[in-house]
């Protein structure tokens, strides 16, 4: 039985050496590793079927990539192959904390929900060099400096600006954000809640409850990236090299399929990154989901 074209599994990122043996079987040199690899791991096939359909691009969250590489990337992808672009922090950090990464912009971050800086700086390399590869563009707002009464109307006005031929997902780490007027706010403009396994954050069955069981937007994303009871860092200590699965999660599991089983009966799409510190490794937790879908649990 094959997976509903509706569903796409991929990973948070794809450079990872430890998936040598699982995902990658072709040898590449040590500094083109990152740059070659999309196309095998676009190509990876379990039990006869390619199942990565999608992968995530974390590292845009740390600057906008250049139009040359997303180029680059997109020559390793077949067609309708899409991925899942964070969007630069540079546009979701309300106020920037005081510490070495941040030690020059320590303080209010004069971009924070600025439309005409995503249309300058995020979105012209993706149109340029990325048009057909591009998926949902997510905004990931972190715990800190976000109060629901000041920030759902910003979200608001900021969402209605925005360019309506991409897709556009939210996630958010403030569970008391969760809610009828967060819920209203995305769908008024057909954005999408990310709903993240993740520490300090509701279940994901909690969260789509907190949303009134309803998903905002004609597509879904969910993200998982850690047990909901241990923080990344220490999931990344417990987990590399990400060959094996550590610790697996079947609460999480049997939550992602409800979901997307109730996604797909709507057909909706269901855009579902793992990250490996969520069991240790991500194409073994995808293949581990795989299986219970073909199989119906």
């Amino acid at each position: 039985m094959s997976l509903s074209p509706l569903i796409h599994f991929g990973t948070s990122t794809w450079a990872y050496e430890g998936w040598q043996g699982i995902v990658y079987h072709k040898p590449y040199p040590k500094k083109r590793f990152k740059q070659d690899c999309l196309a095998e791991y676009a190509e990876y096939e379990y039990e006869g079927e390619r199942i990565f359909r999608t992968v995530g691009f974390d590292f845009t969250f740390y600057g906008p990539p250049s139009a040359d590489l997303l180029r680059h990337y997109a020559a390793q992808l077949p067609q309708g192959f899409r991925a899942c672009s964070k969007v630069w922090e540079e546009i979701t950090v309300p106020v920037y904390p005081s510490g070495l990464r941040y030690r020059k912009k320590a303080g209010p971050n004069p971009h924070f929900l600025d439309v005409d800086y995503f249309l300058e700086m995020v979105l012209p390399p993706f149109e340029e060099g990325f048009r057909q590869h591009t998926g949902p563009f997510m905004f990931e707002f972190q715990r800190s400096g976000i109060e629901p009464e000041n920030f759902l109307p910003q979200l608001d006005h900021f969402l209605s600006r925005l360019p309506k031929q991409y897709e556009y997902a939210v996630e958010v780490r403030t569970p008391s954000l969760l809610g009828e007027r967060y819920y209203d706010t995305l769908k008024a403009h057909g954005v999408a809640h990310v709903y993240n396994h993740l520490f300090g954050m509701p279940s994901l069955l909690d969260q789509h409850h907190a949303l009134g069981q309803s998903f905002p937007a004609p597509f879904t994303v969910l993200r998982l990236l850690t047990p909901r009871t241990m923080k990344y860092h220490d999931a990344v200590k417990a987990y590399e090299p990400y060959k094996k699965l550590v610790k697996p999660l079947p609460d999480m599991r049997q939550e992602t399929l409800t979901l997307i089983d109730e996604a797909v009966t709507q057909e909706i799409r269901a855009d579902v990154l793992v990250n490996n510190r969520s069991e240790g490794s991500a194409p073994l937790t995808i293949q581990a989901l795989v299986d219970q879908l073909k199989s119906g649990r």
